[in-house]
């Protein structure tokens, strides 16, 4: 049977880059990206899009069936520190997506689907080197424990009714693409527009906050590659944990002061750190690794390069 992909959150900062690296494999025709609001141009002009509520189960089956969808990418969420400020609106969009594409799956409308989760899950309680897939999950944020109830859910559609559903736990992702939307992580991406434009830029968390963190290319690499295993060798269907490198503000600034030299940065950290300060410092991903052959590409020094080389280039 023809794959044909719905993307629910299309015009978001990883939805942006999936929908278009996912028409390049399966054809634009194919690949119906949809969001609450429009995207960039790009993304409006190279395939469908239709303008979703994410929440609204009747609508998304009348998609599914108008463009005859086999597979949902359900990235629609509210991040982390956008929905401390708003935490029932946060539970309401993570949660009540998610349940109504696991039920229309249920219900056999379609065949997959991808949600991601994210290093959110963990908390301050949880083991910070190398943290293992199966540990310790104690959220603090809103965003986390819709993460966390979310997995229980995947696993649970799975284990009851046979739902072919899959994820992966986001550490933080970097992307030059577009610009950041809210979440704790976003200063690894913000930090290189500024140091183009401004050459300063001002970090809201503190120079030595060790995190995990992954390039957009791995991420979008890890996700397709999740979607395309054999279904025996999906073992984990809560949220596979997964990791390419780690490091502090301090550590990234040195980084790109090896092409930008009178870059400079300072730290005023907020609300943010306590965020920051209750996820790992690296994560254990050999499970990925072992079950469906899971490889990154990037670490800090190629992907500084990249970014950087491709900004100055736009």
């Amino acid at each position: 049977m023809n794959t044909v992909i719905l993307v629910l959150g299309a015009s978001g900062q990883i939805g942006t880059e999936l929908t278009q690296k996912l028409r390049l494999l399966y054809g634009n025709n194919n690949v119906i990206a949809s969001d609450i609001r429009e995207g960039n141009t790009e993304l409006m002009s190279s395939g469908s899009f239709e303008i979703i509520d994410a929440t609204d189960k009747a609508t998304i089956l009348k998609i599914i069936q108008k463009y005859k969808v086999t597979q949902v990418y359900l990235l629609a969420a509210m991040l982390s520190a956008t929905a401390e400020k708003m935490p029932q609106k946060a539970w309401n969009l993570n949660m009540n997506s998610l349940l109504a594409v696991l039920d229309l799956a249920k219900d056999k409308h379609i065949e997959k689907v991808y949600w991601p989760s994210s290093i959110a899950v963990f908390g301050p309680t949880t083991p910070k080197e190398n943290t293992p897939q199966k540990t310790v999950m104690e959220p603090s944020t809103v965003y986390g424990i819709s993460k966390v109830s979310g997995e229980f859910w995947c696993n649970y559609y799975y284990e009851k009714f046979g739902v072919d559903v899959r994820s992966l736990r986001y550490p933080g992702v970097i992307s030059w693409k577009i610009k950041p939307g809210g979440g704790t992580t976003d200063y690894a991406v913000d930090i290189f527009f500024k140091a183009l434009e401004d050459k300063k830029y001002e970090c809201f968390i503190s120079e030595n906050t060790h995190l995990p963190m992954m390039y957009m290319e791995d991420a979008l690499n890890a996700t397709i590659q999740l979607m395309q295993a054999d279904s025996k060798d999906v073992k984990i269907r809560n949220g596979y944990n997964l990791a390419a490198m780690s490091f502090t503000p301090k550590e990234m600034a040195s980084e790109i002061k090896k092409h930008i030299p009178d870059f400079e940065i300072t730290y005023k950290p907020d609300f943010r750190q306590e965020i920051a300060d209750s996820w790992p410092n690296s994560i254990d991903d050999s499970q990925a690794r072992k079950d469906w052959n899971w490889q990154h590409k990037f670490d800090l020094k190629a992907m500084t390069e990249d970014i950087l080389k491709s900004l100055k280039k736009r």
